[in-house]
């Protein structure tokens, strides 16, 4: 036990020494992990807003407006056979033209017109949801065939498919370039750590040298070192994790709009916490301890 508490000290004493280099790791793996977590918020957000284009969309069938309701009750029934289908809802001439009249109300000009009219210039209205976002092809082209042509005046879908195009497309941009960035950030991290062993294990080759001959063992040696990278890890993990928390606490205001939950960012991060914890310190200490070691391996005789 005494043993193991002159290795902490050791190791604080060597932090304290080459206290720049110190700080410069801790603060490139501080923007690595910032760019991990940058990378897990665009991926929240894009998961979350593709979700809610998803849940908007839907196929809407106009019927032509002397449709017969056999007519309508048949291709309903064709609809509903496709196991891709997962909701159909039909709307009666009724409620269509109510919706229409609602969605109008403030221009005088329309309503007028469909007053004049003296009927509802309207046909029955299905809309059809489906489980997958690539299921909705398949019905669009199911629905366009000859038999259907007379009942079935237009269909409408493709402007939110294009939309999921967009944010898809946006989503893989923003990756691959927070995956670049954590990349080099990781890259930086592993020559900093590398060197900041390099230069302690010179500036205390003297020290080295006396401890082995009073009979110090290897543990002893290269444990302040390797405890080093630990606390270099956990450091960084904890500050990191702090910048997010109040940077998801200032973002989530301005994204309540979109996803109408005014806590969306931090209650993520808080259901993931220990998740993206533990994998996050266990890829830094990975990377700290594999250049730690190689360090020592290249400049430590013991």
């Amino acid at each position: 036990m005494l043993g193991f508490l002159r290795i902490i000290k050791f190791t604080f004493q060597n932090i304290g020494r080459n206290v720049g280099l110190s700080v410069m790791t801790v603060l490139i793996l501080v923007l690595m992990l910032l760019s991990v977590n940058s990378l897990i918020t665009v991926r929240a957000l894009t998961q979350e807003a593709s979700d809610a284009v998803k849940e908007q969309i839907d196929i809407s069938v106009y019927f032509d407006q002397e449709v017969k309701d056999e007519e309508v009750a048949e291709v309903e029934a064709y609809v509903n056979s496709f196991e891709e289908v997962k909701e159909v809802t039909l709307f009666s001439r009724d409620e269509v033209l109510t919706e229409f009249t609602d969605k109008h109300k403030d221009n005088q000009d329309i309503i007028s017109s469909i007053e004049e009219l003296g009927e509802n210039p309207f046909g029955p209205r299905m809309t059809i949801k489906t489980h997958e976002t690539e299921d909705y092809a398949t019905i669009t082209e199911a629905l366009s065939v000859p038999e259907y042509d007379q009942v079935i005046e237009a269909k409408t879908f493709a402007d939110t498919e294009k939309t999921i195009q967009k944010i898809q497309l946006i989503t893989s941009q923003v990756e691959r370039f927070s995956a670049l960035l954590s990349g080099l950030f990781g890259a930086i991290a592993f020559i900093v750590i590398f060197n900041t062993i390099r230069i302690a294990i010179y500036t205390q080759r003297t020290e080295i040298s006396i401890k082995k001959l009073v009979g110090a063992t290897d543990w002893f040696v290269k444990g302040p070192y390797m405890l080093s990278s630990l606390f270099f890890s956990l450091l960084s993990v904890i500050i990191s994790f702090a910048l997010t928390l109040l940077a998801i606490r200032f973002l989530d205001p301005y994204i309540m709009s979109i996803f109408n939950d005014p806590h969306f960012l931090t209650n993520y991060y808080f259901s993931h916490i220990l998740v993206l914890a533990g994998i996050e310190l266990g890829a830094v200490l990975i990377l700290t301890i594999l250049s730690s070691s190689l360090a020592m391996r290249k400049y430590l005789r013991v």
